[in-house]
């Protein structure tokens, strides 16, 4: 698939403004689209650079369509990450004719790229665009996992128009159905419908009050690892850290919260595609929001060059097994726990045999849910893995 016609070249000239890159700056290691140049090899690449140019899906926030090249501005200042794998910036993808346009060209991008083990991340646009990033993963055939860091849930209602407020019911009723699981990290409860929390609840996804993330950040680990796609919303992080949104308010993530979940992000071995969205040049007070994205995924890079490939399998000698059973629900909990990274998992069984090949469900967990368990307690995440597996 020739994928170089959905793209645009970037505006080197806006993005340095004359500023001479130095060889470790990222300004100067990433291949890039530019325009006297041809469109660049994808091959040996990791990660790939996306700008979106599309806004007419964010209410009340259009502007964040000229997002992307701010962004850049102040990613390719900062200093590389040596010479790990390459990273390569595609240019922008410009607003289609329709906005269904503008969603073809990234779901047709998406699903290349991931095919070909190389890591889409979207600058730009509104969060209604995460719906285009799922479908790119129609034809992959697999059970998809998303993650959203938001202050809100954005389901609207069932007969909305698909804009950045009602994406998340669009992807949840979108046939054929292969979101496996949705999880919500930084909910502010005063702008969510009790109506919705019930609904999550009903379907067994997960939702992370703001209070409780921030209380324990570590906790936001393993529900990242397990993802396939993570969306960020810049308004979820406050107003005073990050003003470039129409919706910024006074509560929410701190700048340093935002980069540290972005580097979980970046560690995980299953997370193939990750987007920034909502960033709006024209509520940005010294393009500090443009900053705060570039350092985010700065972080998220720098993780996935510290990744470990180090998820159990039978094959796989360098972890720890531990059973605990609990006696009140007489099941039995099989941990793992990784010796190169000290992270942890647990196994839930499929219900009656319900999977023809597997027996058990491997889910990411902490080292809480292991002494949640040893208290004879059931941990919630692997309560809510086996309600979905029935």
């Amino acid at each position: 698939m020739d994928i170089s016609v959905f793209f645009k070249p970037v505006d080197l000239a806006f993005i340095s403004d004359d500023y001479a890159y130095q060889p470790n700056q990222l300004g100067h290691t990433i291949k890039k689209f530019e325009e006297s140049e041809k469109f660049p090899s994808v091959e040996e690449c990791r990660i790939a650079i996306i700008g979106v140019k599309e806004g007419r899906g964010a209410l009340s926030n259009e502007s964040c369509a000229n997002g992307a090249d701010v962004v850049r501005k102040h990613l390719y200042k900062l200093w590389g990450l040596g010479n790990v794998f390459q990273i390569v910036d595609l240019g922008n993808i410009e607003a289609g004719h329709r906005i269904e346009d503008t969603y073809y060209a990234v779901s047709s991008i998406v699903e290349y790229l991931v095919k070909v083990n190389i890591i889409p991340l979207i600058i730009g646009g509104g969060q209604d665009l995460t719906f285009a990033n799922y479908r790119g993963y129609q034809n992959l055939e697999q059970l998809v996992n998303l993650v959203s860091v938001d202050s809100n849930f954005n389901l609207g209602f069932i007969d909305d128009e698909l804009d950045a407020q009602t994406y998340l019911s669009k992807i949840i009723l979108y046939q054929p159905n292969y979101l496996f699981n949705y999880s919500n990290i930084g909910y502010q409860t005063y702008f969510v419908d009790p109506a919705a929390v019930e609904l999550m609840q009903k379907l067994f996804f997960d939702s992370y009050r703001l209070g409780t993330v921030r209380a324990n950040l570590e906790e936001t680990e393993p529900i990242v690892r397990n993802a396939d796609i993570v969306s960020f919303d810049i308004s979820a992080v406050r107003n005073s850290d990050a003003p470039g949104n129409y919706n910024a308010g006074p509560n929410g993530f701190t700048g340093e919260e935002f980069c540290q979940i972005a580097r979980y992000a970046g560690l995980s071995d299953k997370v193939s595609s990750i987007g920034f969205y909502e960033y709006n040049p024209a509520y940005d007070q010294r393009e500090c929001t443009a900053h705060l994205i570039a350092q985010a995924i700065w972080c998220f890079v720098e993780g996935v060059t510290q990744r470990k490939n180090d998820v159990p399998t039978s094959l796989n000698p360098n972890f720890l097994k531990y059973r605990v059973f609990i006696s009140e629900s007489k099941h039995e909990i099989v941990f793992y726990k990784s010796n190169k990274s000290d992270r942890w998992w647990m196994e839930v069984p499929y219900p009656n045999n319900k999977s023809k090949y597997e027996r058990h469900h491997l889910v990411p967990c902490s080292y809480a849910d292991y002494q949640t368990a040893c208290n004879e307690g059931m941990p919630d995440r692997w309560w809510q893995t086996y309600q979905k597996l029935i």
